[in-house]
């Protein structure tokens, strides 16, 4: 579960030269989703807004590993068992997701969902789980078992058990479709915000920019920096709030896929990006590497910035990002 440290700043002026905004907010996909259109007029925004909300649930329903039907859960359902042949569009998608599992070394992976949940944020967990069982609970984990067949466009988990889980990229992903879609159908200028992914394009109707804030989760009634978004987005992941400590030690909600412990370090992780769909999956990944390696990953990568922040409160910000620039 991702917790949101980015506020979105709206121009006050809102109605100019005939254009408006205008905002759908829905309970989709477990998690807030809220669609902001620039529009002409009331009957073009709701066909936007409507329209946002239509492709939301036609991917859900592809990819969703909580949907029986979905071809995601039929991949899973016969792990071990048979390769399953579905859509180019899912095909390419968990590609791509394979190959940012290999970029960040398993730090983020897709067959996260076959891990065992031994970990608990509930305040009900009072001891660790012992190294034995954090070691079991990750054995059926590896995107390197993932077997993908590009000329018959089939997927296959090799060994039973193992689960793909499209969490912490398919948001992402959802969120590039819709403006890709509402671009294709003549909207202008909007804002996508799948539960902490956001994407943009255009301007607000007096020409100013889209901008979000970003807020350190130690000091959450502070935003410590402001970022005009200029057709790209931007990714918060966040701990914040889901965490145990033991012997003095905090772990947070988000598990290491490869070891079965959870990150350490980290509170929250921003990822900015011209595609939101690999922005949530660095972020993730990020997220495990730590603040050291984390960095040097994005410092290595062309177009992507991040600013982390520390279980200290510290910020740390990539190589191309002047933090001053933006206070």
């Amino acid at each position: 579960m991702k917790k949101l440290f980015i506020l979105l700043l709206l121009a006050t002026q809102s109605i100019s030269f005939g254009q408006q905004i205008f905002k759908k907010k829905e309970n989709l996909l477990g998690s807030p989703f809220e669609i902001t259109v620039v529009a002409k007029d009331s009957l073009q925004g709701n066909e936007f807004t409507s329209l946002a909300i239509q492709e939301v649930k036609r991917i859900e329903n592809l990819i969703s590993d909580w949907i029986p039907t979905s071809q995601i859960s039929k991949v899973n359902q016969n792990a071990g068992i048979s390769p399953i042949k579905v859509n180019q569009e899912v095909f390419d998608l968990v590609d791509r997701a394979t190959k940012i599992s290999k970029l960040t070394s398993g730090a983020f992976d897709i067959s996260y969902a076959s891990m065992d949940k031994i970990w608990k944020f509930d305040g009900s967990m009072k001891e660790m789980p012992s190294a034995e069982a954090i070691k079991k609970s990750v054995e059926k984990v590896g995107y390197q078992n993932i077997i993908l067949n590009s000329k018959d466009s089939t997927i296959f988990l090799k060994n039973k058990g193992m689960k793909l889980g499209l969490g912490g990229i398919g948001q992402g992903y959802i969120a590039d479709k819709i403006k890709i879609l509402l671009q294709e159908k003549g909207c202008k200028s909007g804002l996508v915000n799948v539960s902490g992914d956001i994407n943009t394009w255009g301007t607000q109707p007096n020409g100013a920019p889209w901008t979000v804030g970003i807020v350190n989760p130690m000091n959450k009634n502070k935003v410590f920096a402001t970022f005009p978004l200029d057709d790209s987005a931007v990714e918060t992941s966040g701990s914040y709030e889901k965490y145990v400590t033991f012997n003095g030690k905090r772990y947070s909600h988000i598990i290491d896929p490869r070891t079965g412990y959870p990150a350490t370090g980290i509170v929250s992780v921003s990822v900015f990006a011209k595609q939101t769909e690999i922005a949530d999956a660095l972020a993730t990944g990020i997220f495990v590497l730590g603040v050291e390696v984390g960095l040097d990953l994005v410092n290595q990568l062309n177009g992507i910035e991040c600013i982390i922040v520390d279980d200290k409160g510290g910020i740390h910000v990539s190589k191309n990002i002047d933090i001053k620039k933006y206070q």
